[in-house]
């Protein structure tokens, strides 16, 4: 299994305590949550179960169809037949006599995969698995009870955050995040994909560090080819993911798409007025929720952008495959079949390369902070755009404000080669770290930082840039 390596620690250090434990994992779909238990468990798997998908189905008869899934997987894991359930706690007391008959002492796991798509309107199954795990599994010392799912906001609200019967009853939670880009070169690796790391970085522009859309990857073509085959040619695979992916784990997908849709038109996002204003949606609780999750599922960030109120929280859009579906499939009807491979030196691809490559840097904000030798400095990060109002106005693409008395101003430079600096842009460089020496404390120094593909050529004006990261250390 590549990466994981924490998570697989703090599994393992909870299957061997000697107490009942509920873990809920969740995380964007695809990200590999069911992967994650499979590996590490493999054939410790007392029981497992995964729900039928509502997307899939009809809603008549739906409850009756997980009931009867849910009595079939007990069947396959050795329950003697019987009558079938026809509610939610007749099925919950089936698995609890199953597993009190098998029990040997030894400890006993039970895999729910999918658990938001077995509550339905009106199921009855939340009071179900209440009762089932404060009248039972709660008080069986050698019970181990993983759920998990891809409705981020389910899992939340329903489970970890429960004010109800459930309140404080979850035991540990796992947000599985993407893969970081290291631990997409060791996957490519291990599917012996030969791609140039800055080929790696194009590929985290458009899959993001999600190991599904990951291993679509041929071996034997080129990264151009290959994303020619996963959203241009008739019937690609990936082409109707975007859809699915919010579907699948939002209870009102439309609503959330169009706040996703919305916020890609603008690189540093927009602020939740703007979203309301825009998008004429009611500005309370339902809005909360759809926000948190698009952040809990690694689709959005909030940020203060430096220098403007606490009060004025912006959201950003940062998931690269959602930005690349957008960008380049929504709005345009693509017939041409080589579209990528026509086009990689386009404006329009170029141009998006210098967008998306932002997106790369705020997933690698650690990488980047260890490559500054920060890495256990406190700090917060943020994009910064004058107002237009203001003299000399300008942006600036990524700060990194430390408490070590320290600001790096980030310039983002996706470049085929080495990036050089002339007396034009040299000029810029020292009038934006002048308008941001102003702007923070006097006890602050502004370190001009560039992160760029393959360094930073010497000239004459190299020395405007304190530091200089390149792709190997985003790979840390």
């Amino acid at each position: 299994m590549i990466g994981r390596e924490k998570e697989v620690k703090e599994l393992e250090n909870l299957y061997n305590k000697n107490r009942a434990e509920l873990i809920a994992i969740y995380g964007r779909r695809r990200v590999g949550k069911t992967y994650l238990v499979d590996e590490t468990f493999s054939d410790r798997i007392t029981f497992r179960h995964a729900a039928l998908s509502p997307y899939d189905t009809k809603t008549k008869g739906l409850l009756q169809d997980q009931l009867n899934h849910f009595y079939n997987s007990l069947t396959l894991y050795g329950m003697e037949k019987q009558q079938r359930p026809t509610n939610w706690l007749d099925a919950f007391l089936m698995l609890e006599t199953f597993l009190q008959k098998i029990d040997d002492g030894s400890r006993q796991l039970v895999f729910l995969d999918e658990l938001p798509w077995l509550d339905m309107p009106r199921s009855g199954f939340m009071r179900a698995f209440e009762g089932f795990w404060n009248s039972w599994g709660c008080h069986r010392k050698n019970l181990m009870v993983i759920v998990c799912g891809s409705a981020n906001s389910w899992i939340l609200d329903k489970l970890i955050n429960n004010h109800g019967g459930l309140y404080n009853r979850v035991t540990y939670e796992i947000k599985l995040l993407p893969f970081t880009l290291r631990e997409c070169r060791s996957l490519y690796e291990v599917n012996e994909v030969k791609l140039s790391e800055y080929d790696m970085v194009q590929s985290y522009m458009i899959f993001g560090g999600i190991p599904y859309y990951l291993n679509y990857i041929d071996k034997g073509k080129s990264l151009a080819q290959n994303i020619d085959d996963l959203f241009f040619v008739k019937n690609a695979k990936l082409k109707g993911e975007f859809d699915r992916l919010f579907n699948s784990a939002f209870e009102n997908p439309e609503t959330v798409k169009s706040i996703v849709e919305f916020l890609s038109t603008k690189n540093m996002g927009y602020t939740r007025k703007q979203i309301t204003e825009k998008l004429k949606l009611s500005d309370g609780g339902r809005l909360s929720q759809n926000l948190n999750a698009l952040i809990t599922g690694n689709f959005v960030i909030k940020y203060i952008p430096f220098g403007l109120s606490k009060r004025e929280i912006y959201y950003k859009l940062i998931d690269p495959f959602s930005l690349f579906y957008l960008h380049f499939l929504k709005t345009k009807e693509q017939s041409n079949e080589k579209y990528w491979q026509q086009n990689i030196t386009s404006h329009a691809v170029v141009t998006w390369r210098g967008y998306a490559f932002e997106n790369v840097c705020f997933n690698h904000i650690e990488q980047i902070k260890k490559a500054l030798g920060v890495s256990g400095v406190i700090s917060s990060s943020s994009a910064w755009s004058k107002k237009s109002d203001d003299k000399e106005g300008t942006q600036i693409d990524l700060l990194i404000i430390r408490n070590d008395n320290v600001v790096n101003m980030c310039e983002l430079k996706f470049y085929r080669g080495e990036f050089e600096v002339d007396k034009k842009y040299y000029k810029t460089l020292l009038q934006r770290q002048e308008i941001l020496s102003e702007m923070i404390s006097s006890k602050k120094v502004v370190h001009s930082t560039l992160i760029t593909t393959f360094g930073l050529k010497q000239n004459e004006y190299s020395s405007g840039f304190t530091n200089v990261i390149i792709l190997d250390d985003l790979f840390e």
